[in-house]
């Protein structure tokens, strides 16, 4: 995340008093989301960026040749597997990635945390530089259309959007946009009821369902 938003010390303490009941919960939601639907757009073969990685569920979980993952919570690098190079870095700043060396950027409930359009404008840049030809980016968020004002219950939101603002940021940026959802995952796991693995499987491959108990928007972009 940003360095102006809050500092690494106040990241990790944030973080870690959300998230920290759930790291378990929080990981076998991932890998059923991977295994039900994020899965089919990773080749074996890519290189693959996790934008605000977080505690590394989607990274860690995903099967390709080379792994990514960047954050500024330093207990991020302690969550990512051995095989992850993690980079600790404001993410508004040039990456530390060679051009055209990725095949994915995936980002989930990160965007919001930026504190403004043109900072999520140079981040986009960034990814634009680092993607190959017909690289993705594939983005994940709360969705303010549908969340409204329990949006602001997390102190680190900031930057409202919905897949048709984030959409048009990407086009902005140079990308085409290959896929934008409104509603795909309800908004958040944190302080809800625990739902089992089968559940969830069954759930993203409904997507009539999605319009009724989605909250979050999915947006899948193409670098031409």
């Amino acid at each position: 995340m940003p360095s102006n938003l809050s500092d690494p010390n106040e990241l990790e303490q944030l973080y870690r008093e959300r998230f920290g009941a759930h790291l378990e919960y929080r990981m076998r939601v991932w890998k059923t989301i991977v295994a039900n639907f994020l899965g089919q757009y990773v080749a074996a073969d890519s290189a693959v960026l996790d934008l605000g990685c977080g505690y590394g569920g989607f990274i860690n979980t995903i099967q390709c040749r080379k792994k990514f993952a960047m954050d500024l919570n330093p207990e991020s690098r302690r969550n990512v597997n051995p095989d992850v190079t993690f980079i600790e870095q404001d993410s508004a700043q040039p990456w530390a990635i060679p051009d055209a060396s990725l095949d994915l950027v995936f980002s989930s409930n990160f965007f919001e945390h930026l504190p403004s359009k043109p900072i999520l404008g140079e981040v986009l840049l960034q990814a634009r530089r680092c993607l190959r030809e017909n690289g993705r980016l594939i983005a994940m968020g709360p969705n303010i259309r549908f969340v409204g004002g329990a949006y602001w219950d997390f102190a680190d939101h900031h930057l409202p959007l919905t897949e048709s603002s984030m959409s048009e940021m990407l086009r902005m940026r140079g990308f085409r946009i290959e896929r934008a959802i409104d509603r795909f995952l309800p908004y958040t796991m944190v302080n809800t009821r625990r739902i089992p693995s089968g559940f969830i499987a069954l759930y993203l491959k409904l997507p009539p369902v999605w319009k009724i108990f989605g909250k979050q928007f999915l947006v899948i972009a193409t670098k031409p």
